[in-house]
């Protein structure tokens, strides 16, 4: 009876403060212990720690000043002498991603190309495909559960690697500038490709030891006949 009354005590009041205890009734629900109510100690929210944001490459779009106008207008002589306010709405400053990524690979194209009117030859086309390739690399740093580029960007690098080893063989000079102008960093593909398994490791070590053995067969064979041979040839032949 006394326990009952005392929770509708507790309840009607709205800032009932326990003696002994330093928190109100509303921030805890009152436990009845032993005969008698008392409050949980208060649970302590503490801040959460600030997340580092992680720094990825620097993106290749990075060194395009914004105040340079966009490829379709830099060679209108009109663009140069218009208001402030169209030149902004011309440049690099409002242009969307795709109009920075073609302006790029212009710049790429130009460092390697033949001459003015070439744009079908392979060291172009190994230009644009590195500006593909590096625009999906940013891409998916930021998102790296993105499988469909992700297989894009694998399949611009296999084709990007034929054209290389197509170019190495039939103008090295050439293969050289591409690499040097475009930052390209050519590996060497293995001259053997084979997956490796438990069942080829125990046939390679098997036959490893047969040619070791048969090796050393044809050695004791070989001693074997020069002990038989007579020393001296010419008296062989002359008895």
């Amino acid at each position: 009876m006394l326990a009952n009354i005392a929770l509708q005590t507790v309840l009607k009041s709205s800032v009932g403060v326990f003696r002994g205890s330093g928190c109100s009734a509303l921030t805890a629900a009152p436990r009845l212990t032993g005969g008698c109510f008392a409050i949980p100690p208060p649970v302590r929210h503490y801040a959460r720690v600030v997340k580092k944001k992680k720094t990825g490459p620097e993106s290749q779009l990075s060194d395009l000043p914004p105040t340079m106008l966009k490829s379709g207008y830099a060679a209108v002589p009109l663009s140069q002498t218009t208001d402030d306010v169209v030149k902004r709405l011309l440049s690099l400053e409002l242009a969307s991603h795709s109009d920075k990524l073609q302006l790029k690979k212009e710049q790429l194209i130009a460092k390697v190309q033949r001459d003015e009117n070439d744009y079908t030859s392979v060291e172009v086309r190994v230009a644009m495909l590195t500006a593909k390739i590096r625009n999906f690399q940013e891409h998916l740093q930021k998102h790296n559960k993105d499988k469909s580029n992700k297989r894009r960007m694998l399949m611009d690098i296999d084709r990007r690697k034929k054209l290389l080893k197509n170019l190495r063989l039939v103008n090295y000079d050439a293969f050289e500038k591409v690499c040097e102008q475009l930052g390209i960093t050519y590996s060497f593909p293995p001259e053997y490709y084979r997956r490796v398994t438990h069942r080829w490791l125990a046939k390679k070590a098997l036959c490893i030891k047969v040619f070791q053995e048969v090796q050393k067969q044809k050695a004791e064979q070989r001693l074997m006949m020069q002990s038989l041979a007579p020393a001296d040839p010419k008296a062989a032949k002359t008895a």
